[in-house]
This record gives C-alpha cells, structure tokens and sequence, in this order.
C-alpha cells in the first residue's frame, strides 16, 4: 500500500512573500533615496551657484565697455577734506579719458559723506574734474548721495529721470563692474562698465581673490535678499587729512 502526503507548496508561498519583500525594500530605499537626492541638489546649488557668480564678477571685470552714453557714472570713493584719495582719483581719471575720448557729454559724480565730514564725496569728485580736468561746470553732475552702492544708485536712477536720460558708462573698481550694473538696470539705467585698472583691489593676485570672493558674496546678497554690502575698507573715510601723510611720531622720551 502506498502513502501520500501533500507536501506544502512551497513555491506558492515564496511567490507570497517576495512581492511583499520587495515592496518593503523599496518603502526603505525611498526613504533613503528622496532625502539623499534633495541633500544632494541643494549641496551642488549651494556650491556651483557661488561658483558661477564668481565666474562672472572675474568675466566682468575683465571688459572694458565704451558705448555712447548719456553720462559717465563715478562711483564714490574717500576724500579726505576735499581732496579726493588715490582710488577716487583713478576713477575720476579713468572717466575724465573716457570723456575726453567722447563717450558721453557729461559725467556723474556720485557719493555722500561719512559723519563728521565738510565734503561729499560727489562735490570733491566735481571739484577736481573741473579744477584739474577742465571740464566744463555744465557737464559735471554732482550726486551727493549715498554711503553705500545701492543708495547712489536710486539717487542717480532719480536723477536720470528727471534729465531724461537712459544710458551710462559706470566707472568703479574692476571686481565692482557686476553688482553695479545690476544695481544701475534696477533703477532704469542702461548700463556699461569700464572699470579702472590701478588701485588696491587689483595690486596683487591674493587682493584679487579677496575682492572676488566679497563682490560674489555682495552680488548674491543684493540678488537673493535686497541689501548692499558695506564699502571695502579702502574706500572709506577711516581718517581725517591726506592718508599718505603718515602723522608724526611722538617724542621720544630722555
């Protein structure tokens, strides 16, 4: 006599249980994947947006845009009692060439002052064109406003309204060129940048990179949230009187 028995179907069983196995698996990998794709993209936004900022200040510095213009634009720098500092003197040269050579009819000086000071930064600049640069008084516009970029800049869009004027050649430091002309379009000026070449933002390789990585910084500031970043140390009044006049020493004691 012969016994059978059923044998469990053990085949109908993995095919219960794989489907579920899998499932599981995925469930477990979503969890990883999702938040691990998500980390990841905003790691390479938070890295290759800096990046190609960068590359744009260094590509913009780099131009030098001379196209004819309603007015030459001087961004503000120190003066010390009047006298225009060294880096503002590069400017107001760069944009007396610039005039000279025809760009633009008329030039633009812009800048307030700091506290304590008798002189606006403007009116020293509109000063030494006329004075040193001979420049007709009727061609020098003083924009005696502003401590930092973006305050000037909606002093001079205002001011170009009221001339009714549309374009400019913006003259500041090379590294400055982008952030600037962002700001002047915001507030309706159709603008150039022909930057300086001489000055302490671009003496050596290391002050370079510095002034790079603060202007990528000032830009997305200004992009992302609204805000101008305050004047590097150079273009500001730290003193009072002729920064290359170091002041006297002290007696010396017997």
């Amino acid at each position: 006599m012969t016994l059978e028995a059923e044998l469990p179907d053990l085949e109908s069983d993995e095919t219960e249980k794989t489907p579920r196995g899998r499932k599981g698996r995925r469930r477990r990998s979503r969890w990883i994947t999702v938040p691990l794709t998500v980390f990841l993209a905003l790691l390479a936004i938070a890295v290759l947006t800096p990046l190609a900022v960068g590359g744009r200040v260094w590509h913009q510095a780099r131009q030098d845009e001379r196209p004819r213009s309603d007015a030459i634009i001087v961004l503000g720098a120190a003066q010390y009692n009047g006298v225009p500092s060294p880096t503002l003197k590069w400017r107001l040269q760069h944009a007396l060439d610039l005039w000279r050579a025809g760009v633009a009819p008329t030039i633009v000086t812009v800048g307030g002052k700091a506290p304590g000071d008798n002189f606006t930064e403007a009116d020293s600049g509109r000063r030494w064109l006329i004075e040193k640069g001979r420049v007709p008084a009727a061609q020098v516009v003083a924009v005696p406003v502003g401590r930092d970029t973006l305050e000037s800049f909606r002093a001079v869009g205002r001011e170009y309204e009221r001339r009714n004027w549309k374009s400019g050649v913006i003259v500041t430091d090379p590294w400055h060129g982008l952030r600037s002309k962002r700001m002047a379009e915001d507030n309706g000026i159709e603008a150039a940048a022909s930057p300086t070449r001489s000055g302490p933002s671009v003496q050596t390789r290391d002050t370079q990179l510095n002034y790079i990585v603060r202007e990528t910084g000032g830009y997305l500031s200004y992009v992302l949230l609204g805000k101008s970043v305050k004047t590097p140390r150079e273009t500001i009044k730290v003193i009072h009187g002729d920064p290359s006049q170091a002041p006297a020493p002290p007696p010396a004691t017997p």
